[in-house]
């Protein structure tokens, strides 16, 4: 299967740092989105890794949500 990154300039996969930094958000704040599942993420040994496709989903989800009328 071949990389699904679409920016071969972009990671596969991000550190804890770099995914909460990519996000602009505390590493504190992307631990509790991993802790509730909004965000997926890999263990490659014991470093814990955040697919690149993982925060596409998550940030398509957040424009989904935020796209709805309210209720």
């Amino acid at each position: 299967m071949p990389p699904t990154n679409a920016n071969h300039d972009e990671p596969l996969l991000y550190t804890i740092h770099e995914a909460a930094a990519a996000l602009r958000i505390s590493r504190t704040k992307l631990y509790e989105l991993l802790d509730s599942g909004d965000v997926e993420s890999v263990y490659i040994g014991r470093s814990r890794k955040i697919p690149a496709e993982a925060l596409r989903i998550y940030i398509d989800n957040l424009r989904a949500r935020n796209s709805r009328p309210a209720a």
